[in-house]
């Protein structure tokens, strides 16, 4: 079943001699439960698309679906509600909320949904991600690579249509970089759900089920 679907989407960034396409005129779908790479190299339009797909920030001409629903006929107010429960984003800083701890990181889009806790899921999240032992730890108590899972915690809780991984081992060493990589595929695996990661490296674009592969904001 089709999940998401790109439409000739482009996004430019000034004018004149200052113009430059971040996406040029990008196509493509995925269906639910796929575990796509987009690789690309620096400046390459991944990131761009990334946040184009995940409603962040807006194209200049194009259509993205999510399940059937084109997101960007949504007004601002609608598309905020709509990105919080079918769209999680692991970015590589992690972007935890230091005043929280590591219970209150991964519920936070609950709350601000105003939706209760499926404990279940959360406990079941904290296994999986190790984090049984932590979850009254603060961000500045963890390592980087528990940050990240926390992270993860966070972008599967609300069970999203897709979840977005954004270089999300770029910030991470080898080991650790290893671990999310294997926690994506078992939330792949376990939950079946669709996962969309930008990253550089071939290696680990390679634990994918298919990459794509940007240049100059194009497929290539």
């Amino acid at each position: 079943m089709e999940i998401l679907k790109v439409e000739n989407l482009t996004k430019i960034y000034g004018k004149d001699e200052n113009k430059v396409i971040a996406v040029d005129n990008v196509s493509f779908s995925i269906n639910k439960g796929d575990f796509i790479a987009i690789v690309g190299s620096s400046g390459s339009g991944k990131s761009t698309l990334l946040h184009l797909i995940g409603g962040v920030d807006k194209p200049t001409s194009g259509k993205v679906y999510i399940e059937g629903k084109d997101i960007y006929a949504l007004d601002n107010d609608e598309l905020a509600i709509f990105r919080r429960r079918n769209i999680g984003i692991i970015y590589q800083f992690y972007n935890l909320l230091p005043i929280l701890n590591v219970v209150e990181n991964i519920t936070l889009p609950c709350e601000l949904d105003g939706k209760n806790v499926d404990k279940t899921k959360l406990n079941e999240l904290l296994r999986t991600l190790s984090l049984e032992n932590r979850k009254l730890y603060l961000p500045n108590e963890l390592s980087g690579g528990q940050q990240q899972r926390v992270a993860i915690g966070r972008a599967l809780i609300n069970n999203p249509a897709i979840v977005l991984a954004d270089e999300p081992t770029g910030n991470l060493d080898s080991k650790s970089s290893e671990d999310i990589v294997n926690l994506l595929k078992k939330a792949n695996k376990k939950y079946n759900q669709t996962i969309i990661m930008i990253t550089h490296d071939l290696d680990i674009a390679k634990e994918a089920d298919r990459i794509i592969k940007i240049e100059d904001g194009k497929i290539v």
